[in-house]
């Protein structure tokens, strides 16, 4: 219980509390204390005064023959003046020994007051560690007598002992009345500022859980408001891509799984019926008598397929030869005979291919999901430790955790392009655009982006038809993702050259850069989606091995082409082509 961030943040504000109370009693009783000292200082200095009447009582009585009796009987008058009376009290010491010159005062042992005074000072001295006030004065007579005395006054701190007393009580009383308060604002508070930081707890737990539905209230526009909209953000984005991947990866199972090669119908006593040209071509056999053999004798017993009733269906795999088959025997009718079977045989060769090729994918998909997923956990459990973080500290792991839903945003947007490739869903807008104005801005967009990596990025333009037909949009996109790619794997002071020139029929553009190139095996591959050459250094830089699937995709669209040249640690070359008389142009 006491490591809940709630719990600690109750307990400091309370020993905060109790702390300042503390402070408060020291310096109050301190205060107390001083005052006591100065009322007992200031009563005997006024007292002991040159020249008042009670000091020249006290020198006459010194001055005669029974100068002890004298002196006792001026003190006694003069009580009033001392302030003696409860814990004050007077006494008369001999001047030379300190010793008591009456029965009172037994007992008094040597103060450094006395000894001040036996030496002919007046002791005023107070010590905080001592149990008592305590000041004493010599007393001579007129002529210099030979008694001398020493007139000694003590006080044993009784006011002050009962005044602390009470002082403690109120300080205690105001402490309990505090800390009751303090208590209930402290809950308060506290649950205040943990309150959001649980909600992203229980929200990122239902998220590792993969449920994405539920949103998160902002209360407040500070930095936890903030990193609760991103949170709310990056459900979302993920809600949405799984959803999209999820629904694609059902209709391919669909598809595939609907993709009929050959059919056979048999009679409900196993007669065939019917047959296809391709059902026995597939399993390899002359003629369609051998078919209900291959079925319902190597494959399915035929009792356990009478026995299917609509919507019951057997699955089964077979083979022939190199080729995967799957067989589906779905019952038909409502029994007699127009009831039977009917066995529908698939060709899932490429369909297991796929399916390896699918698997693969999601989890491709899985992991690139998952990797700013954990970042932002990361962060979020570190925005959530008791120690109090700077707020710049909170605005940056903040910033954070968008830019990694920013991340998921990118890979999601470029599963949807290339899934909107696949089922021919692109919106394409299609126009005539000067290819020459378009070279011309993207080198000027990105040579900034050059010389932050200190290279020479340079733009030749031969030439030129004005117009070629396509959609301009796409294009740059392409562009862009190839001479960005060039920059960001070029070491620092490289050279990037961007050429276009005409052909007789097309259009042709090269970007090439002196970087790191690519490896000879890897050049196959590279249009694949989610290949990566370096996958750990294109992970750093934020790509998603989707770009050249994507540009590739857009060229084969505009019936051009894209064409990868490259030798590792000498740079690499990529040329485009794209035709001018706008055959195979998306529309």
């Amino acid at each position: 219980m006491l490591k809940s961030l709630y719990m600690k943040l109750v307990l400091i504000l309370l020993l905060l509390i109790v702390s300042l109370m503390a402070v408060t009693g020291v310096f109050l009783n301190g205060a107390v204390a001083g005052y006591f000292i100065d009322e007992f200082n200031g009563t005997m200095r006024t007292a002991f005064s040159q020249n008042t009447e009670f000091i020249q009582a006290l020198r006459g009585a010194a001055a005669e023959e029974d100068a002890a009796a004298r002196l006792s009987g001026v003190l006694q008058a003069y009580r009033d003046v001392l302030g003696v009376g409860g814990s004050r009290q007077v006494y008369l010491l001999d001047g030379k020994t300190g010793e008591a010159l009456d029965g009172s005062g037994d007992g008094i042992d040597l103060t450094p007051n006395i000894l001040t005074a036996i030496n002919g000072g007046i002791g005023y001295e107070q010590r905080m560690g001592d149990s008592f006030f305590d000041c004493a004065v010599p007393v001579t007579g007129f002529e210099g007598g030979a008694f001398d005395y020493i007139v000694y006054v003590r006080d044993s701190k009784q006011g002050l002992i009962a005044q602390s007393r009470s002082l403690f009580f109120v300080i205690l009383q105001a402490m309990t009345l505090g800390l009751t308060f303090s208590l209930l604002l402290s809950l308060l508070l506290s649950k205040t500022m943990t309150t959001p930081i649980e909600n992203l707890t229980h929200g990122a737990a239902r998220m590792a859980a993969g449920d994405f539905t539920e949103k998160l209230e902002v209360h407040s526009r500070d930095e936890i408001g903030t990193l609760t909209q991103a949170f709310n953000h990056m459900a979302g984005v993920l809600q949405k891509s799984l959803r999209d991947v999820e629904g694609e990866r059902d209709k391919l199972s669909t598809l595939f799984l609907h993709m009929t090669d050959g059919v056979a119908a048999f009679s409900h006593d196993g007669e065939l019926l019917h047959v296809n040209l391709a059902a026995p071509r597939l399993l390899g056999l002359r003629e369609g008598r051998e078919l209900t053999y291959a079925v319902f004798e190597e494959t399915v017993p035929f009792a356990e397929a009478a026995a299917l009733r609509p919507p019951d269906f057997i699955t089964r795999d077979m083979s022939a030869g190199q080729r995967g088959l799957r067989l589906y025997i779905v019952p038909f009718g409502h029994g007699g005979a127009e009831s039977g079977l009917m066995a529908v045989i698939h060709d899932v060769t490429e369909q297991n291919r796929l399916e390896e090729l699918r698997r693969e994918f999601v989890s491709n998909v899985s992991h690139e999901l998952r990797t700013p997923l954990t970042g932002i956990k990361s962060y979020a459990e570190t925005l959530m430790e008791p120690e109090d973080l700077p707020p710049e500290t909170i605005r940056q792991f903040a910033s954070v955790i968008v830019d990694e839903a920013d991340r998921m945003t990118r890979l999601v947007r470029d599963l949807l392009t290339l899934s909107s490739f696949d089922y021919g869903k692109t919106n394409w807008h299609v126009a005539d655009f000067d290819i020459s104005e378009l070279l011309r801005r993207i080198y000027d967009m990105l040579r900034m982006e050059a010389k932050t990596f200190k290279h020479r990025l340079s733009l030749s333009l031969g030439r030129l038809p004005e117009k070629i037909s396509g959609d301009r949009d796409r294009i740059e996109q392409v562009l862009i993702n190839l001479i960005i790619n060039a920059i960001r794997y070029t070491p620092e002071g490289g050279r990037i050259d961007i050429e276009a020139d005409s052909e007789p029929e097309a259009v042709v553009i090269s970007v090439r850069d002196n970087g790191i190139g690519i490896p000879e095996e890897d050049l196959p591959y590279i249009f694949e989606r989610f290949y990566r050459v370096d996958k750990a250094r294109s992970r750093s830089m934020g790509g998603t091995g989707l770009g050249l699937a994507i540009a590739k995709e857009i060229m084969d669209s505009h019936g051009g082409s894209i064409n990868v040249q490259s030798r590792q640690g000498e740079g690499t070359s990529v040329t485009l082509t794209l035709p001018l008389d706008g055959k195979g142009k998306p529309g």
